[in-house]
């Protein structure tokens, strides 16, 4: 089931993480902070122009660095203030960004802990 998000229209998302480090992102990066997330930002922007007429459309650009798209943080606001009405809570932003934070270390991180998971029982055995 799809609920209205403006205006009877739905609200379609693309996550994107850009690494900053690539190297078609490291010239732009260094001179500008947010360049990479807004570039992808517009790419997604451009891919999904067509579904204005029906949808809502975010582009959530995440630097792996830490740094989000304008449009991203749009969204974000958006969310926050919606998930404040709804519980009558004033630190439901904090409690977003909060779980954004912790979903991006976890994903990051993820490939340490992965070769880690096949080295150390063989480190173990030895």
């Amino acid at each position: 089931m799809l609920v209205p998000w403006q205006l009877g229209r739905s609200t379609t998302r693309d996550v994107t993480v850009v690494r900053t480090l690539a190297a078609s992102y490291v010239s732009h990066s260094a001179t500008q902070a947010g360049s990479a997330a807004t570039a992808a930002s517009e790419r997604k922007t451009a891919k999904y122009s067509n579904l204005s007429s029906s949808h809502v459309f975010y582009p959530v650009a995440v630097k792996t660095l830490g740094v989000l798209a304008d449009d991203a943080l749009i969204f974000l606001a958006e969310i926050s203030r919606r998930a404040t009405l709804c519980a009558a809570d004033s630190r439901e932003t904090t409690f977003l960004y909060q779980r954004i934070s912790v979903a991006m270390q976890t994903v990051f991180n993820f490939p340490c802990f992965y070769r880690l998971g096949f080295l150390l029982p063989r480190v173990l055995k030895k």
